[in-house]
């Protein structure tokens, strides 16, 4: 049985002021919840179908402070799903890293103002799947805490260290490490004829106006995905979180 006052702190989670003030976000989907729990990561709450708890065990259920088995309709509820998953999970934030910095000898990516929570958590994705540890947002870059960046990144933020922060000072900061910046712009140089990246920092641009001025001032290495299909209408461009992955997966392969 869910309470009407956890009720009303899941639903408030779904704002990001109500996440920030909380210090908490929501997770939902049976594969998101067992993959937070295989990891060790401690859930304040636990609602899910009973028939779900059941199958836990008690070693995962451990990590779990408050179990409230519920039907589909309580489900139905407090999802921010339109058909609910058998299980939703309240989860602690960790603790906020202040003043990260890239590592020289790794790739980070660095996202200039991304708006599409489909994108952001495609690329934490990508990011998780090809290594690279570390995500730099802009403060006005949609929340890595949304409900449907959670969705989309499939639980990779658990191997993602994502940090906001301004990114000019980041930027201006790596190259004065002689990092490398990245930036990719419709006029560069195409990906594949770099003969050997090394590794910096990769920038990416807001879905509809790209990298901001002021950063593509700082790019040292600008680059591009280059076109080969020609009768493609209605494909005027990639969009982020396809250019992210596209490009993360070329530099990061050669390094193999």
């Amino acid at each position: 049985m869910v309470s009407k006052g956890t009720r009303k702190l899941i639903v408030s989670l779904q704002k990001r002021k109500t996440r920030e003030e909380e210090r908490k976000f929501i997770i939902e989907g049976d594969k998101i919840v067992k993959e937070f729990l295989s990891a060790g990561t401690t859930i304040g709450i636990l609602v899910a179908n009973p028939e779900f708890i059941n199958q836990l065990g008690k070693e995962l259920l451990q990590h779990v402070n408050e179990i409230l088995p519920a039907t589909y309709e309580e489900l139905k509820t407090i999802s921010a799903l339109k058909t609910p998953h058998n299980a939703l999970a309240v989860v602690e934030m960790p603790v906020v890293i202040k003043h990260a910095e890239p590592e020289p000898d790794e790739y980070s990516i660095v996202l200039d103002c991304i708006q599409d929570p489909g994108n952001l958590g495609t690329i934490i994705r990508a990011a998780a799947w090809f290594g690279v540890k570390k995500v730099f947002c802009s403060p006005d870059s949609v929340d890595v805490y949304n409900p449907k960046v959670i969705q989309a990144s499939m639980g990779a933020i658990l191997s993602v260290e994502v940090t906001y922060s301004p990114l000019k000072p980041l930027i201006e900061s790596a190259l004065k490490r002689n990092i490398p910046v990245y930036g990719t712009l419709l006029e560069g140089v195409p990906i594949y004829k770099i003969e050997k990246p090394v590794p910096g920092l990769l920038v990416f641009g807001n879905e509809s106006k790209g990298i901001s001025e002021e950063l593509e001032l700082l790019v040292t290495k600008r680059i591009t995905i280059p076109r080969f299909g020609y009768n493609t209408h209605g494909v005027e461009s990639l969009n982020v979180g396809m250019a992210a992955s596209i490009v993360i997966s070329d530099f990061i392969g050669r390094k193999i």
